[in-house]
């Protein structure tokens, strides 16, 4: 079973990991952007606003992981999240972190992460890049 407690400085890590991502300050705490589009602030000590997330994603973490992924009124109808640090694990964050990060990001962002993943030059991306553009 994967470890369960992620500190804001692995959030911080995770975030500024990706393309385009930048930190500043969101109602007076930390938050982050994505080409000038919000997408994460703190919100309280343990729990992080993270949006746009899937409404279908977002339903089934909810019912599933009621604990760890909830809504407040406030956020109710919108496509935010809420995220108790304390209970997720980092993959899972990660994970719904770079999502989220994929629906704000320019193509152009997306595609230098991709060649990040592959290693050196990024071969492979572009290779399947150019297939993509060329249907």
């Amino acid at each position: 079973m994967a470890t369960r407690g992620v500190t804001f400085e692995q959030v911080r890590e995770m975030m500024l990991a990706l393309p385009g991502v930048e930190e500043g300050s969101s109602y007076g705490t930390p938050g982050f952007r994505v080409a000038k589009k919000f997408m994460s602030r703190l919100r309280e000590d343990d729990v992080l606003v993270l949006k746009p997330v899937d409404d279908m994603e977002r339903q089934f973490l909810m019912e599933t992981q009621a604990k760890t992924f909830f809504v407040t009124d406030h956020y109710r109808g919108s496509d935010a999240m809420l995220v108790r640090l304390s209970k997720v694990s980092a993959g899972e964050l990660r994970g719904l972190i770079e999502r989220c990060w994929r629906s704000l990001a320019s193509k152009k962002m997306i595609a230098a992460h991709e060649g990040e993943d592959v290693g050196v030059g990024g071969g492979a991306a572009r290779t399947a890049a150019a297939r993509t553009r060329a249907r």
